[in-house]
């Protein structure tokens, strides 16, 4: 289905109605800050499974990252972040950014790669907010690409809804989207280091 739902006040009852579809296992599109998004919840291996392969990803390998709703949410699934840490994403969040950082016993093991590390978001778009808010839980983002070209991306809703209606459980329709991707920060470190320059500036 291709729901509209409005980014200056989300509709409660829509909302609802997409976190239902997370809570029942289901896949979702969605707009974020930067680029749309594909993503389910973290907790539900089949879910996050799903996910990879509408991206052509092996789920073992690859590199996902989940939205959180504040920092509070990001240390119940991270190792202990250090103050430099904490003040540059105190300053940048919510916005385009995604932090790599050192993830716990309670990061799903799906979600884990070999370095042991985890890429988390908070998101500065209020649909999103209200669906991370609602469940409760991270959701799991991957950038929709329309193809193996990497700096590809969906931008028209219906568009995505053209290509993915049957594969998913819901597109949301936030308007267009941006076509660059967040810049991404590795935080494994003594100081944050700079992995990947993409939408937003840096504080």
């Amino acid at each position: 289905m291709l729901v509209s739902i409005n980014t200056e006040n989300p509709q409660q009852r829509l909302i609802q109605q997409m976190i239902d579809i997370l809570e029942d296992g289901g896949v979702i599109i969605y707009p974020t800050d930067t680029v749309y998004g594909i993503g389910c919840d973290i907790t539900n291996k089949n879910a996050v499974e799903r996910v990879a392969k509408l991206r052509g990803l092996d789920p073992s390998k690859a590199m996902f990252s989940f939205i959180c709703q504040d920092i509070s949410q990001v240390t119940e699934y991270s190792k202990t972040i250090n103050n430099d840490v904490f003040r540059v994403m105190k300053h940048n969040l919510p916005g385009p950014f995604t932090f790599i950082l050192n993830s716990n016993n309670k990061t799903p093991k799906i979600l884990k790669n070999r370095k042991e590390t985890i890429g988390v978001r908070i998101i500065d778009n209020n649909i999103v907010d209200a669906l991370v808010r609602g469940l409760g839980r991270p959701i799991l983002t991957a950038s929709l690409k329309t193809g193996d070209d990497i700096s590809e991306y969906y931008t028209d809703p219906q568009d995505i809804y053209d290509a993915y209606g049957k594969r998913v459980d819901a597109v949301i329709d936030g308007g267009i989207g941006g076509t660059m991707p967040s810049t991404v920060i590795i935080c494994t470190g003594d100081e944050p280091e700079l992995y990947r320059e993409g939408a937003g500036e840096l504080k």
